[in-house]
């Protein structure tokens, strides 16, 4: 495995992805090792679909939503190393998640995700999700190449 640090804009990631919006979930990867970790974000706008039905006059980024961007984020960590180039990325499963404290319109949802397994196609990763540095989720991620 590499360990040359990598980062991807959002024509890289959509290269790397299917996800288009409004389901992209992630505008940047700021930094990837392969096999290993990468870490980007999510700018919120009130422009989100999602916030004009969760919630009228108080809105609040869904916390599904929180962990699909994190699996997204997720992504890069298998599909830059070379037995995976080319193949689809899968949300397989999430285990323990803990949500925090709450998402905004006007927040960055920055992302860390670190690989804690691969076996085969199957990774297990640990995510966390923060706001201005402080934990609003984390959880642990399963990801299947495909």
């Amino acid at each position: 495995m590499s360990e040359e640090l990598l980062s991807f804009d959002v024509m890289d990631i959509m290269k790397m992805i299917p996800h288009r919006y409004p389901f992209l979930l992630v505008d940047r990867i700021t930094e990837c090792v392969s096999g290993k970790y990468s870490k980007g974000y999510k700018n919120l706008t009130m422009n989100e679909e999602f916030f004009q039905g969760h919630f009228p006059n108080n809105p609040i980024m869904p916390g599904v939503l929180q962990i699909e961007a994190m699996a997204q984020c997720a992504a890069p960590i298998l599909a830059t190393l070379p037995e995976y180039q080319g193949k689809l990325t899968l949300f397989a499963g999430v285990d323990n998640v803990r949500f925090k404290n709450i998402v905004r319109p006007g927040d960055r949802l920055d992302m860390h995700i670190e690989l804690t397994k691969l076996k085969g196609p199957i990774a297990k990763c640990h995510a966390t999700g923060s706001v201005d540095g402080k934990t609003v989720v984390e959880a642990d991620l399963t990801v299947a190449m495909k």
